[in-house]
């Protein structure tokens, strides 16, 4: 009989009852190669024959059990198949279509092309929602069978089918399966939320207790399916966190003025990375800052930890709650972080003892304040302070009972930040004398330092800048005044210079440069202060176009200087006075060289100088500073001596003058009253002006000193004014400083302010890639797990200093070179090579995660040295072979496949970043992509090793580290093909991890996702 269709051929082998194996022989006898049965919907028609009665037909069904064994039909089109029938009042057709999904719902799998693969992923998810409405059904007859008095039949079927749905879902392959196939379906997963409601709703009433909690189960995992990847198990094991300690401590040192947004992105990746449980986070944040004020140098530095504790924390904290699932639960957990830290009392003794107060009481007060503790908690927790505070040594003595806490004092200066910053929005042409009282109270004592610090802390510090830079522009200049007004001027002129040029040094110039603005005029004290003025680093030029003004007002200026007559200040143009003092000290030094002057007149002239207004004397040493650099060791002695007596105490009494005679306009300041007087601590305005001119002429000469080997004593204010300078230890050869600081660091378990600082200095003086290089040998040379463990937390928070740069070295030069040479590959084995896998994961997402913002204060500073030029180690034309990819095929038994970009097939190479069109002129994107491919190619090379391994653990760490490999990872620069070779290594191959490496937002993600996960 010649068979004209499918439904015939199936008719026919009923009427002749085959055996399912003669069936499947005449089958495909009818049936000769070419089309596939699922095209020819094999599945499809035997289902709809053996379902025409009110019960199966066995021997129809036969046929298709044999099918599905001897994989005639795949699994997805009997799934389709099966999720077509919806009468469910049949229940034996029911029942034998749950017991065909028993043969093979818990070890599905596809082999075929990822379309197919994506195919299954459909039918598993049209075939959950058929068994949610099959059971929702057997709950309804089952409900109205109890009502009707005959149970049993209904709670079989129920059993049944919440059986199917648990075998289903407990498998972890089909819910990630199911969690590709919601993607690829979102309007079906809605569906199945509908149905898991109705579903609920039914069971609510069910008396047996059973079949309600297996209920329960698979709904639990059914809800389970999209957040899979997000689930992560917190370190309940450690207690300590040396890298949110280490990454507080380098931000209250060196990055007061950052923006909170930043850091608070910092600490939430650190959070993420090393699963921390909040309450144990909260508090090595708070222990961290005592610490820091703890050992913080007394000054300066002392008032800006004060500050970033108690006004920039809890606002980092804050920002914080908003990150974390509910306001409670984090409020709950701060109250927990401070119960762990009131524990510490030794170190909250310590603290009290340094601050002269109870610090603690100050923290609890502003927490509550920011919404971050309940009323009754700090009610609470101050109470049990105040209760151990009893038993503490005694905390004040004589000398230092009456004077105020600065934690006080920060906390009055920020609103008094804001009250500055109103008045000094209005006019300054109508009251230039309340002006002038109000800039004589911020002089005055540490008001200055204290206000500044406040500043810095709230992010108010560039606008605080911006009012004096204006300021100090509206001074240059006066047309049309009288003597009074110009003395006036010329004092807000002076106080303004002094104050820029102390915020600039203690807080990094960006702090006082504007936003670029084109046509806009650049203010004077920015064009001086980036031609001019020494910093750290910084290169000068005294030859600049800007240091050889009018030669008439050089001249005039020599001579004012050299004969101590009265400097005429009506109609003074400060900033030409200002930039004319260093082609008049050039004049002076010639004249001293060439014996028309003696040292008596210099001394005269140095004190002349200071005598007329302080910024003469700045503006003199930055001057002189620059032209000691660039003259020979045996012509300085002059310049220096120069340095020297403008930097010393003044040699005559009488050339305070200029502050002396202008007591009327000075004695304003005592008039204007001001929310500081009762708070801040007050010395005469002139005294104060001296001691920060002399702070900032020793800031300005540390540099040029050190390199001259030349010593000069500044005046003593009995603070040190540059704490952390000079750390470096004489005659030893950096390398060894560096190992010897770290191996201290690293026996310690955490990193103090002045190990930063040592370290900032050595990765300044050896370059990035010296540093990085070198730490990295001593964390390969480590031999045991928990030293290696500690080792990464640490050097991970040392390379915050510059995490930018050190990422690109890390991952573009460090590891490529030991992937690709078999010589350093022992080095390479567990557990080094486990840690290392994990810190350059760790230094991969935090420099992706914020390599779009702007780069930190503290990183602007350093001199940006070009490591390698990135474009032509990665070259972005596919013509020339990258140097990378020449390396790897001298290592390759097949060096045709990687011998250059051209030769890989595009598929091969292809990955997310470029479907998501990545700016792959960046050099951070060309290393992660370039790294990739080379993780690529050692998975499916020939040779196995430690560097196999390190491939492994570096995926194992980045699948733990992220919640999805989407968009916005570092693993959407890994070429899709890395997938099937992935999955090849036993840790690897798990759908979890799948579905964590593929960029599942692309379609052709999920396809290779589906693919991968099928085949397992």
């Amino acid at each position: 009989m010649k068979v004209v269709n499918l439904k015939q051929a199936i008719l026919q082998a009923w009427k002749e009852r085959w055996s399912d194996y003669q069936w499947a022989i005449n089958m495909k006898k009818f049936f000769p190669k070419g089309a596939t049965w699922d095209i020819l919907n094999l599945a499809d028609a035997l289902l709809e024959q053996a379902m025409i009665g009110p019960s199966p037909n066995p021997l129809i069904l036969s046929y298709l059990k044999y099918a599905i064994s001897s994989q005639m039909v795949s699994y997805s089109s009997v799934l389709t198949a099966i999720s077509k029938f919806d009468d469910f009042s049949r229940d034996l057709c029911v029942q034998a279509l749950l017991d065909i999904m028993d043969m093979f719902c818990d070890r599905l799998s596809c082999h075929g092309k990822a379309e197919e693969c994506i195919g299954l992923c459909r039918a598993l998810l049209s075939a959950l929602h058929w068994l949610l409405r099959c059971t929702a059904a057997s709950a309804e007859r089952l409900r109205e069978g109890l009502e009707a008095g005959t149970p049993a039949a209904g709670e079989k079927q129920l059993a049944m089918c919440l059986q199917r749905l648990e075998k289903t879902l407990s498998s972890t392959k089909n819910r990630a399966l199911l969690h590709i196939a919601k993607l690829e379906e979102a309007s079906s997963w809605t569906a199945i939320e509908h149905s898991l409601l109705k579903l609920g709703e039914i069971l609510a009433n069910l008396s047996n207790p059973q079949l309600r909690s297996q209920a329960e189960q698979c709904g639990t995992l059914i809800r389970s399916i999209p957040t899979m990847l997000s689930v992560h198990a917190e370190q309940m094991h450690k207690t300590g966190f040396p890298t949110v300690h280490a990454v507080i401590l380098l931000e209250g040192t060196m990055n007061l003025t950052g923006e909170t947004q930043s850091l608070v992105e910092q600490l939430t990746m650190v959070k993420r990375m090393q699963h921390i449980p909040t309450p144990l986070f909260v508090l090595e944040i708070w222990k961290a800052c005592f610490v820091g004020l703890i050992e913080s140098p007394e000054g300066t530095e002392e008032l800006k930890w004060t500050a970033f504790t108690f006004l920039k924390i809890p606002q980092v904290l804050v920002k914080l709650k908003k990150y974390s699932h509910g306001d409670k639960d984090f409020t709950e957990d701060v109250n927990c972080a401070f119960e762990f830290l009131l524990k510490l009392t030794p170190l909250l003794d310590k603290a009290d003892q340094r601050c002269n107060c109870d610090c603690t009481n100050f923290l609890l007060q502003e927490c509550g304040k920011q919404g971050l503790l309940s009323e009754a908690s700090v009610n609470n927790l101050m109470a049990k302070r105040k209760a151990d505070r009893e038993h503490a040594p005694q905390q004040k003595s004589g000398e230092n009972a009456n004077i105020q806490p600065n934690i006080q004092l920060i906390l009055r200066a920020e609103p008094t930040v804001t009250n500055i910053l109103k008045t000094m929005d209005a006019d300054h042409s109508k009251s230039p004398e309340g002006l002038l009282g109000v800039l004589g109270h911020m002089l005055s004592g540490k008001s200055l330092d204290l206000l500044l610090a406040a500043a810095a802390a709230t992010g108010k510090l560039k606008s605080f800048a911006r009012k004096f830079i204006n300021l100090n522009e509206f001074t240059t200049y006066g047309s049309e005044e009288s003597t009074k007004p110009a003395s006036v001027r010329a004092l807000l002129f002076d106080i303004s210079f002094l104050m820029l040029c102390h915020v600039a040094q203690t807080y990094g110039s960006e702090v006082i440069l504007s936003e670029s603005r084109t046509g806009a005029e650049v203010p004077f004290f920015e064009t001086w202060m980036q031609t001019c003025m020494p910093e750290e680093g910084k290169i000068l030029n005294p030859d600049h176009p800007c240091f050889r003004p009018d030669s008439t007002k050089v001249e005039s200026l020599v001579a004012l200087l050299n004969n101590s007559s009265e400097m005429k200040l009506v109609q003074m143009k400060w900033h030409e006075a200002c930039l004319s003092i260093s082609a008049a000290i050039l004049e002076i030094l010639n004249a001293w060289e060439n014996g028309v002057l003696a040292f008596e007149s210099i001394q005269k002239i140095t004190d002349n100088i200071k005598g007329k207004v302080c910024s003469l004397a700045v503006c003199a040493v930055a001057w002189l500073v620059a032209h000691v650099r660039m003259l020979g060791l045996d012509e300085r002695e002059k310049s220096l001596q120069m340095i020297r007596q403008l930097a010393g105490p003044l040699f005559s009494e009488n050339t305070l003058q200029f502050y002396n005679e202008r007591s009327p306009e000075l004695s304003c300041i005592s008039e204007t009253p001001y929310p500081l007087n009762n708070s801040f601590l007050f010395s005469p305005p002139s005294s104060s002006w001296v001691v920060i001119m002399n702070s900032i002429l020793e800031r300005m000469c540390a540099d040029v000193l050190q390199q001259t080997a030349t010593q000069i004593k500044f005046p003593s204010t009995g603070v040190d004014t540059m704490p952390y300078w000079n750390l470096l230890p004489p005659k030893r050869p950096i390398k060894e400083v560096l190992t010897d600081i770290f191996a201290k660091v690293l026996e310690k378990g955490w990193v103090d302010s002045r190990s930063i600082h040592i370290f900032d200095t050595l990765l300044h003086m050896g370059g990035v890639y010296w540093f990085c290089n070198n730490l990295i040998k001593e964390l390969l040379k480590e031999t045991r797990k928990e030293h290696t463990l500690r080792a990464v937390e640490l050097l991970y928070s040392i390379f915050c200093l510059d995490m930018q740069q050190v990422t690109l070295v890390l991952l573009g030069h460090i590891l490529p070179g030991l992937l690709t040479d078999s010589s350093k590959w022992h080095s390479l084995m567990d557990p080094p090579g486990t840690a290392l896998a994990k810190l350059a994961v760790w230094c991969a997402l935090s420099s992706y995660s914020s390599h779009k913002g702007q780069a930190s204060t503290r990183q602007k500073k350093r001199h940006r040295e070009d490591i390698e030029d990135y474009i032509s180690l990665f070259p972005l034309d596919d013509v020339q072979p990258s140097k990378l990819m020449r390396l790897l095929s001298s290592n390759e038994d097949d060096a045709n496949i990687l011998s250059s970009p051209t030769d890989r097939s595009m598929s091969s190479s292809l990955s997310a970043s470029q479907l998501h069109t990545v700016n792959m002129r960046d050099p951070l994107n060309r290393v992660l992509a370039n790294l990739f491919l080379l993780i690529s190619s050692i998975l499916g090379s020939r040779t196995a090793g430690p560097h196999t391994q390190f491939v492994q653990w570096f995926m194992e760490e980045c699948v733990d580290c992220l919640e999805q490999g989407g968009r916005g990872s570092v693993l959407q620069f890994m070429p899709f093909t890395t997938v099937s070779e992935l999955v090849k290594v036993s840790a690897m191959s798990s759908p979890k991890v799948v579905l964590a490496i593929t960029d599942l937002s692309l379609p052709l993600g999920r396809q290779v996702a589906a693919k991968a996960i099928a085949a397992l």
